[in-house]
């Protein structure tokens, strides 16, 4: 009897953990910018409309540190430059390369317009920014999405669940920021929160549960290589107990009334929960789907970069993210009177 070996080539992940911190960043901006133009369009002291300060802010920072994780995942920045040197309509890669610089200014002016307390043109460009976040949705979702030889990646579900899980870190995003804002977590329309936070967790139900009912109908394959995986590796098993298990967390703590959410610890816990979730999910979409074999047998094995391109780059962009909180919160403490207004 003759043993043959088959040996599988290592090969370099062409997604960095850049990209999975790019994608979180710029899904939880373009979901929060609709739900800071859907408050923005609420009436004077109602909930949503109290949501505006929480909103805006983390647009504005989630904006500004999208691009940055973005040209690190290019590798040169000047790579950037290529997208508008070369035409490619056909690419989402370059349509994106239009419409994100886009985005950015849209974001920025709309939260201009917000700490000087202009409700007129914080609408009129509110419209403007709306259309901008779907288009961003559309594109970080699209360009994904197109690519065939990965089956998992290649169902409309994909750019669904990109949003959803988007929407849901943004609101603990808020549900965090809230706290270092003027007036903390009292000022914070908890309730309202809540109540967008349990759609959010009831519409990645009913996404999940359309992808598996058109995948046992066969309309959707992308299901069956998910279930292939489960079944054959151990680690995929237990990711998907993991999901299963942050859901239910967060089902829980949602279940609490508003004012215990609106204590420390609860809230904290959600926030994170919320969160981590939503980026857990881009980090098993793009680094854990790459270590599935397009052709062949068994998985690539992936270790973590400890400089730049890995562990230090996330830190890094965790640190801008610090940074500029830091530096929002700390200019709506020494001018209140800015955005008084806006807020009530």
């Amino acid at each position: 009897m003759q043993i043959s070996e088959l040996l599988t080539p290592v090969y370099d992940a062409a997604w960095l953990p850049w990209a999975v911190q790019y994608f979180f960043l710029i899904g939880i901006a373009a979901t929060t910018a609709l739900t800071a133009v859907f408050a923005a369009f609420g009436e004077a002291g109602s909930p949503m409309r109290r949501l505006l300060p929480a909103a805006a802010t983390v647009l504005l920072v989630s904006a500004i540190a999208a691009p940055v994780s973005l040209l690190a995942d290019l590798h040169q920045p000047g790579r950037f430059w290529h997208f508008y040197a070369h035409i490619t309509p056909w690419s989402w890669m370059w349509l994106g390369a239009l419409l994100l610089p886009v985005f950015v200014g849209l974001s920025v002016l709309f939260f201009a317009a917000w700490w000087w307390g202009r409700i007129v043109w914080l609408r009129v460009l509110g419209v403007g920014l709306a259309l901008s976040a779907v288009s961003i949705l559309v594109y970080t979702g699209a360009e994904v999405m197109v690519l065939r030889s990965r089956p998992l990646w290649h169902t409309a579900f994909l750019p669904v669940n990109f949003a959803l899980t988007a929407w849901l870190g943004a609101l603990g995003a808020m549900f965090l920021v809230g706290r270092w804002l003027p007036g903390g977590m009292k000022a914070l329309p908890v309730a309202c929160l809540r109540g967008l936070s349990l759609t959010a967790v009831i519409l990645m139900a009913v996404g999940a549960g359309a992808w598996a009912a058109l995948g046992l109908l066969g309309a959707d394959p992308s299901f069956d290589a998910a279930l292939r995986l489960c079944a054959e590796f151990p680690i995929w098993r237990l990711s998907l107990a993991g999901a299963v298990f942050t859901g239910f967390c967060m089902i829980a703590l949602l279940q609490r009334p508003a004012h215990a959410l609106a204590a420390p610890l609860p809230s904290a816990m959600l926030a994170l929960t919320m969160l981590g979730a939503a980026w857990i999910f881009r980090w098993v979409v793009f680094m854990s789907v790459q270590g599935v074999p397009k052709y062949g047998a068994g998985l690539y094995l992936y270790d973590m970069p400890w400089g730049s391109d890995g562990l230090l780059g996330m830190v890094g962009v965790l640190g801008l993210c610090v940074a500029l909180i830091t530096a929002v919160t700390w200019a709506l403490e020494a001018y209140p009177a800015r955005a008084r207004g806006m807020a009530a």
